[in-house]
């Protein structure tokens, strides 16, 4: 299965800005998500895996998506769920490549912290950690990403100081 990122829209089948009950039918096909929350901090959030992509939904106070985070299977585990950006696999391709891509696009990459790149405006976030044993290049990152965020619109504008 494929599972399509259409920042900043949709990651997969939930839709940014969902209710909490289309968000949870959304993600029902995968299994049954637990749910985590609300707590004193944070609203409440939904949490599973399919076919080992780990996931999490996050949603506002008034129980409305605002992102999607999806995890790499893991190493050595086979996964046939593919993450797609563009035709490219987020977990698969190597970092460098699916931000030249973005940056093709005319997008904006914020790299300045290589293991924790985001695209402002389109809401759209890369980690590159992990202690698992994977390739990794010069820096001592991994070669690919190990979870992509995809949120709405003005997410990741604190990062900017806006």
């Amino acid at each position: 299965m494929d599972l399509l990122l259409a920042p900043p829209t949709a990651a997969g089948p939930v839709r940014l800005g969902s209710p909490y009950g289309k968000a949870v039918a959304a993600v029902r096909p995968w299994g049954e998500p637990r749910v985590v929350g609300p707590t004193s901090r944070r609203a409440r959030r939904l949490m599973g895996d399919f076919d080992g992509v780990g996931y999490t939904v996050f949603f506002d106070a008034v129980d409305r998506v605002t992102a999607v985070e999806l995890w790499w299977p893991g190493e050595g585990r086979q996964c046939t769920t593919r993450v797609l950006l563009d035709g490219h696999d987020v977990f698969t391709t190597p970092a460098d490549t699916v931000l030249a891509e973005l940056r093709e696009r005319g997008w904006t990459v914020d790299d300045e912290d290589p293991g924790n790149v985001f695209v402002p405006g389109v809401s759209l976030g890369f980690t590159r950690q992990t202690s698992q044993e994977v390739p990794r290049d010069g820096q001592g990152l991994p070669v690919s990403f190990t979870s992509v965020l995809v949120a709405g619109m003005g997410y990741y504008d604190f990062r900017c100081g806006q």
